[in-house]
């Protein structure tokens, strides 16, 4: 597009404005200083990230999604011993509950034993002492495996299937089940009992995939391979003392099929 100015016109226009202290030439259309700032800012943040640089062609960087269950199912298979599985579940990471507890809680008993009782999660007494049933669930628990001639500093293996204590002792949370029980079954793998005890409706969830321990307890299944028992909780019957009966029946089946494996 022509201007309308002949030359000298133009020539004194842009003298007079180079007398007037302009230092830069304007487009021909506008410029939003504004937008520019905006630009200059994402360009900026994009090559923070990795980018180009560019405005609308930034290229971020992502990190790789991880995949909790599948770290834990790596650590846990390239743990050979016990004592290997332990510490790879203290250097395991992705599970919140490791924030808030004072101890990993991985077992107490005698590896190698016949009988393996798989817990719910640590309370504060677990948590405090890093063992599996202490406190009066733990005093519950021994006086019921003396009833059958049983002991954990004997012939009993124990664990849990959350190794961390849950805030305000809350049930433990699916996505926090399933990153650990890589470990759990890796746990029983290498501690190889005869039969399992599944103590409380977590630890069916956990093994089993169903809850209703009223239900499940007393009928012998499988789970991880191993004869495995549901029977109530030590702490459910602190609560239910009425259930003590049904327990006492579990315990007469669990010695029942201890002798008939010997």
């Amino acid at each position: 597009m022509e201007s309308a100015l002949d030359w000298h016109a133009a020539r004194a226009a842009l003298e007079w404005q180079m007398e007037m202290g302009v230092a830069e030439v304007l487009c021909d259309a506008p410029v939003d200083r504004f937008a520019l700032e905006d630009v200059a800012k994402e360009a900026r943040a994009a090559r923070r990230r990795g980018g180009t640089g560019m405005s609308g062609a930034a290229t971020p960087i992502l990190e790789p999604e991880v995949d909790p269950v599948a770290e834990a199912t790596a650590a846990a298979q390239a743990a050979g011993t016990l004592s290997s599985l332990q510490a790879a579940m203290a250097a395991f990471e992705h599970c919140e509950l490791k924030r808030g507890a004072r101890n990993l809680v991985f077992c107490d008993g005698v590896q190698g034993a016949r009988v393996m009782i798989v817990g719910e999660a640590p309370g504060r007494d677990e948590d405090r002492e890093g063992k599996p049933f202490v406190g009066a669930a733990g005093q519950l628990l021994d006086r019921m495996l003396s009833a059958i001639g049983l002991s954990r500093t004997e012939s009993v293996y124990i664990t849990n299937v959350m190794p961390w204590r849950p805030p305000q002792n809350r049930d433990p949370k699916p996505e926090e089940m399933a990153m650990m029980k890589p470990f759990l079954e890796r746990h029983i793998a290498l501690a190889a009992p005869d039969v399992l005890v599944i103590a409380g409706n977590i630890s069916c969830q956990a093994l089993l995939g169903k809850r209703g321990i009223t239900r499940l307890r007393g009928q012998w299944t499988e789970a991880c391979g191993k004869p495995a028992l549901p029977m109530f909780h030590p702490a459910y019957l602190l609560r239910n003392p009425a259930a003590k009966r049904e327990a006492w029946t579990d315990l007469l089946s669990l010695k029942a099929r201890l002798k008939d494996q010997t």
